[in-house]
């Protein structure tokens, strides 16, 4: 009995180290891409030939990190987590680093990806070097590595059921009590180290009511969420299955940067993460129906998608986390804009924001839940709960009968 508690005590006290350690790698992550996102944008909004320069640099220089210090491996997100698990193989410690840098210089260069798949990946290897320091922790790999994809996500968005269930709906589908358990004391060591350290909410949005006659309206913007995010996936999955376009990754560096640097010249809301933009369109949300900003917000839909899947194409690191709360928030925008004008509905955009984010994040990855409670997290309340629930399960339903793949789990020949 005093055997078993010793290891309860180990497998819990290596918990909260997991929790620290990958806590601390998402927030020092967040923390500097935010910082010098800002400052890089602004620069290159006053000087517009920027828009080029910068995602030269940002892929040039992972490129050439990659060839003289990671290895010469490239950084395949999520996938490389599902390798590790099926393999038996842990993530080798190089990938810390290689992610953490390669994220961090893929967004304030201008790449529209985001850091949540660069943080999953880090906060994984951190569990995953930490499983192999003492032999009795390495039956429990597949614990310690969702304990670091959790409080990972977990310091990133406030919400530690979201980081728990997207490691059981995505990532290794475990229910057992020790496993829930372990990623349970790793994300209260995270949220304790978030609440110091990171304490402010992703966007500052209040939400206190949604009308019970907007239900039909959240209903059937569920389907519309759904083909946003198969055209999220669909634009992914095309650009990395055409491999042989510049097949040298050198090669794929300047059309590449020509084209995101187009992108953002025409949508500069588009820069990195996207945050940015998206902080603006909250605000403007309380204004009246203009033909322009519908024109706007039509060419943000199109062009996100795109974006992201060219500079995954060209080796930025990333993924389509970012760029699906970001195209949900859009998509929810628009469609409340158009049903208030033409239909006199009478909704609450800013709602319908929040809503899209979830509904498209929930059909691109899979993870009703995850989705549901990470909103929950970035808005502090749970005001939303039930129209989340409906239309994330819709969506998520929806994209999965129009197309059953996602990006993690298309296999390429």
């Amino acid at each position: 009995m005093k055997l078993q508690s010793i290891k309860w005590a180990k497998l819990l006290g290596v918990a909260l180290l997991i929790g620290f350690l990958s806590g601390f790698v998402a927030i020092a992550l967040k923390w500097i891409t935010e910082h010098f996102e800002e400052i890089l944008f602004e620069k290159a909004f006053h000087h517009q030939i920027l828009f080029f320069l910068f995602p030269i640099i940002g892929l040039g220089l992972i490129y050439l990190l990659r060839r003289n210090l990671f290895r010469n491996k490239k950084n395949k997100g999520i996938s490389e987590v599902f390798d590790s698990l099926e393999s038996g193989k842990g993530l080798p410690l190089y990938k810390i680093p290689s992610h953490f840098v390669n994220g961090f210089l893929t967004v304030i260069f201008g790449g529209p990806t985001g850091i949540e798949v660069s943080t999953v990946v880090a906060s994984a290897a951190v569990g995953s070097v930490t499983h192999d320091r003492q032999h009795f922790f390495r039956k429990y790999k597949t614990e310690m590595i969702c304990a670091g994809i959790a409080s990972g996500l977990t310091a990133l968005f406030n919400s530690p059921l979201a980081g728990i269930l997207f490691s059981i709906e995505v990532v290794s589908k475990k229910k057992t009590f020790k496993s829930l358990l372990i990623m349970a004391f790793a994300c209260l060591s995270a949220l304790i180290l978030s609440h110091f350290l990171s304490p402010a909410n992703l966007f500052d949005v209040k939400v206190t009511r949604w009308n019970l006659s907007a239900l039909p309206y959240f209903a059937v913007f569920g389907l519309f969420a759904a083909l946003n995010s198969v055209y999220m996936t669909k634009s992914v999955l095309w650009f990395k299955s055409r491999s042989e376009i510049f097949s040298r990754a050198e090669y794929k560096i300047l059309p590449a940067a020509f084209l995101i640097g187009l992108g953002l010249l025409a949508l500069p809301q588009l820069y990195g993460d996207g945050y940015h933009g998206l902080e603006q369109l909250f605000v403007a949300s309380s204004g009246a129906f203009s033909v322009g900003f519908v024109v706007l917000l039509i060419a943000l839909l199109l062009a996100k998608p795109l974006l992201t899947a060219i500079a995954l194409w060209a080796g930025g690191d990333g993924g389509v986390f970012a760029p699906s709360l970001v195209t949900g928030a859009v998509s929810g925008l628009l469609f409340a804009l158009v049903c208030n004008h033409f239909f006199h509905a009478d909704l609450i955009v800013v709602n319908f924001m929040l809503v899209g984010m979830a509904a498209v994040l929930s059909a691109t990855i899979q993870a009703p839940l995850t989705a549901v409670f990470l909103v929950c997290g970035i808005t502090g309340n749970y005001v939303l709960l039930l129209p989340l629930l409906l239309v994330c399960t819709l969506s998520e339903f929806s994209a999965r009968k129009l197309y059953p793949f996602t990006v993690y789990t298309y296999k390429t020949n």
